[in-house]
Order: C-alpha cells, then sequence, then structure tokens
C-alpha cells in the first residue's frame, strides 16, 4: 500500500502534471457510496472521514477492477480487456502490461539522453538542475525563472516567471508532496512504479511575446512501419484562464473532435510556420512504436521535446463523438492479453 493519498491534482489544463485527463474525474471516483445505514449506525463521519474510506476501499481494489470501474465512470461502459477494440481498451492493457521501454522513456530525466540520442541536444529544454535534495542552497543557485518539476507523473509542474514573488519554503512544501505521490495509485499505470521520484528545474520557454508557447500534443500511430499516421491536439493557453484544445490532421485541417476536458477554440489557431519541422520531429521520436504520444514545444519557429505519453488519459479518456475512440481503437495494435 502507498504512505500517501491518490495525488489531488487539477486537470492538466491548469495543474502542473497533467493528467487532466485522469486526475479530474479520478478525484471524483468512489466505488460506491457508503450504505445509507452505514452512516446511521454510529457517529456521523465527517465529510474528509468517508473520502479516506473511499481512498481506502480504492486502494484495496485489483488493478484490473479498479481500471474497469473507472472506465465505466469515465467512458459510460466497461472494458473488454481480453478482447479490446476501443483506444481506450487498448491503452487499459498497456498499463497492466507495459513495455519494459516505458519506464526510462516515461521517466522525465531519464528520457532527456534518448531524446537528445533521436533529435539533438538542442531539442531538449536546458536543464538547470536535478539536485538529489532541494535545499536552500539550491534555491538560491536557481535563476530569475525556471520551471519546477518532478520526474514520475505527468501534472508535476511549477512555473515561476519571477522568483522573488515566491519563496524556498513554499516550493519545499510542493516538492515534498510531489515526491511523496506515487504516480501509479492515481490510475494503475504500472510503469510508474519503477521510475524513482526525482525533482529537477528547467529553462523557462517563452515565445517572443513572453508567453509559454502552445503545447502540440501528438497522437502518432504505425510509427514502426514507416511514416506514422498523426494527429494533433493543440492546447493553447494551458496556464491561463482560457485554455482550448484543437484537434487537427497533419494538413492542419481541424476536426470536428474533442479529446478530454479541452473544448475547441472560437476560431482556428493559424497553421505554424515551423508545422513540418513539429512534425519531422514528432515522426522521428515515434519510429520505434506502434503507437506514442509525442509532446512538443514548437515557440518562433524552434522545437523542443516535451514528453513521451504511451498510456495517455491511462485509458480513461473521454472522445467527442465516442466514436472516434473506436476509430483510433483500429489503428492500435492489440497488446498482450491480460
Amino acid at each position: 500500500m502507498p504512505t500517501t493519498e491518490y495525488a489531488q491534482a487539477d486537470e492538466e489544463v491548469r495543474a502542473p502534471i497533467a493528467s487532466a485527463e485522469v486526475t479530474a474525474p479520478l478525484a471524483k471516483l468512489a466505488v460506491h457510496e457508503l450504505p445509507e445505514d452505514a452512516v446511521l449506525r454510529g457517529p456521523v463521519p465527517s465529510q474528509s472521514a468517508i473520502r479516506r474510506m473511499k481512498e481506502k476501499v480504492k486502494l484495496m481494489l485489483p488493478d484490473t477492477l479498479f481500471l474497469s470501474l473507472l472506465h465505466r465512470k469515465c467512458i459510460g461502459r466497461y472494458p473488454r480487456l481480453l478482447n479490446p477494440a476501443t483506444f481506450n481498451e487498448k491503452i487499459l492493457q498497456r498499463n497492466l502490461r507495459p513495455d519494459p521501454r516505458y519506464v526510462r522513456l516515461t521517466d522525465k530525466l531519464t528520457v532527456r539522453e534518448y531524446v537528445a540520442s533521436k533529435l539533438g541536444e538542442a531539442h531538449v529544454v536546458p536543464l538547470i538542475a536535478a539536485p538529489e535534495t532541494f535545499t536552500r542552497e539550491v534555491f538560491n543557485s536557481l535563476p530569475n525563472a525556471f520551471v519546477m518539476k518532478a520526474n514520475h507523473g505527468s501534472t508535476f509542474v511549477e512555473i515561476v516567471r519571477d522568483k522573488s514573488e515566491t519563496t524556498f519554503e513554499r516550493l519545499q512544501e510542493l516538492a515534498e508532496r510531489w515526491l511523496s505521490t506515487s504516480f501509479y495509485w492515481v490510475a494503475r499505470e504500472r510503469h510508474y512504479r519503477r521510475i524513482k521520484p526525482r525533482i529537477f528545474f528547467e529553462e523557462l520557454l517563452l515565445d517572443r511575446n513572453g508567453q509559454i508557447p502552445a503545447d502540440f500534443k501528438i497522437h502518432c500511430f504505425g510509427g514502426h512501419s514507416g511514416h506514422p499516421l498523426m494527429y494533433i491536439l493543440l492546447i493553447t493557453d494551458r496556464f491561463g484562464h482560457n485554455t482550448h484544445g484543437d484537434v487537427f490532421d497533419e494538413q492542419w485541417r481541424r476536426l470536428d473532435v474533442m479529446i478530454g476536458p479541452y473544448t475547441r477554440s472560437p476560431t482556428p489557431p493559424p497553421r505554424p510556420e515551423n508545422l513540418e519541422a513539429v512534425l519531422k520531429a514528432a515522426s522521428i521520436m515515434a519510429k520505434d512504436f506502434d503507437y506514442v504520444r509525442v509532446d512538443l514545444y514548437a515557440p518562433d519557429n524552434r522545437v523542443y521535446f516535451g514528453e513521451l505519453t504511451f498510456t495517455p488519459g491511462a485509458g480513461v479518456l473521454p472522445f467527442t463523438p465516442d466514436s472516434i475512440d473506436y476509430e483510433w481503437g483500429k489503428l492500435l495494435s492489440v497488446e498482450a492479453e491480460v
């Protein structure tokens, strides 16, 4: 059993590690409400006590049962794990039987060497520090602007534009909370169990207007057999108050599709000047896999690597329309049976 409760992280749109696709619905997931008479037989427990009891019950569930219930909660149907057809069902298989490569390539620190070997150092966001322990001395040595991250999850991100507006104590508390969270227990993605939690600091990427660049989440299918089929989820203003997610094909034709919690922009974002470079980088990173989501940033005609995601949304990622779940399922090879 883990020593901490589930990460109560906000969705990927507004918070750090973003598995927006996972954490928001998971935070609301309860196996079932307590029986009505269970409350009437004794002292009335507080809401926090009830929540803790629910969390403990969830921790006791086997991974397969937990994921089936979570899939039912988020997608609206129970998954077919032995004969999967949809994208989410096949991703659930990956949760339960991950490729051994996922550990090194999901770890946001160890993946850096892999990216440098594939794309070159110029496409890796400059690393400021990756200390064994976050101390006041480390904090004092950081530049005025930076990004603090943890390597073992998908929403552990803190953007610092001006160090004078934060404190060592605040960041230390945040780091301790991240490090004490086992991301595996959030949605039973088993490859996360083998990642040793670390805090690290990267250069803050900004475009020429001083804005955080849009996030290109490129879903790549069939990379090992040649040029992959790619769908682009462009997330704009991810850390702001006007977040949107627009889905495009490789020709930058906007599709009438929504993924996860992201709503479409009122007006389609313009085609990036360096779209070809972005797609080329994604294709290179995807060529060893049947499917992977490659996250990139492309400020001012530069291309930087973000992360590789092999189990997006942990297999409980809603699509609008729901038919996309089935269409993308046809593009993804069936994994070994659970």
